[in-house]
């Protein structure tokens, strides 16, 4: 296997951005807020870990078995990249006007949450965290990949849940340095990539089925 520094590099940053936009725990974080606000710190610090590492535990899953889903479905990976493209272009126009995805969680979700003893699966891990989009977007990062490069689709869902765990366990402080306004802003950016990737799959998708060879 050869070792490509620069275009490795490249496809890391590519799948580490699509990855941490979908999740999303800049936007996240509210919610967590608000289903945690009864909780102790050490109640909260739980649920911040358990969440973070069942959402990665589960995002790795997809990563490793993603091939073998859609040959077991009989999906071509170009018809994904479409289906998938169109999902994540959709997640990203909510996140440009700052609206709650409800591909990620609905508002009947958050409201049955908080009667809910544990939050940490669901709807924490699921589908917030790894929802549909996060996982089509695993799944069109590894499907017809080296094992290199999985291997760095891997180490990019590693650090998403790293970055989302430290987010929510310093919530109160997040929140407080970057205020709303800056939350707004920077859903907004990731809205912007998230929808450039989408296109990226669409394109990608349409020339692999219709454009011949």
């Amino acid at each position: 296997m050869t070792l490509d520094i620069a275009s490795d590099t490249t496809f890391f940053i590519s799948a580490f951005t699509a990855l941490f936009s979908i999740v999303n725990p800049v936007s996240g974080v509210m919610s967590f807020i608000s289903l945690t606000a009864h909780m102790s710190e050490a109640d909260k610090t739980y649920v911040a870990k358990r969440s973070a590492v069942i959402g990665c535990a589960v995002a790795i899953v997809f990563a490793v078995l993603g091939e073998l889903i859609l040959k077991f479905f009989d999906i071509t990976a170009d018809s994904l990249r479409i289906a998938g493209g169109i999902l994540l272009f959709l997640v990203a126009i909510d996140m440009l006007f700052a609206r709650t995805s409800r591909e990620s969680i609905t508002k009947e979700e958050i409201s049955d949450a908080s009667h809910r003893e544990n939050i940490s699966i669901f709807p924490m891990a699921m589908p917030m965290l790894t929802g549909p989009g996060a996982i089509t977007t695993i799944i069109l990062y590894t499907t017809e990949k080296s094992v290199g490069l999985k291997l760095f689709v891997i180490l990019a869902i590693l650090f998403t849940f790293l970055i989302t765990f430290l987010i929510f366990r310093f919530s109160d402080y997040f929140t407080k340095a970057v205020g709303m306004t800056g939350m707004m802003v920077m859903t907004r950016l990731m809205g912007l990539f998230l929808g450039a990737i989408a296109i990226t799959f669409i394109t990608n998708g349409i020339k692999g089925i219709f454009v011949l060879p």
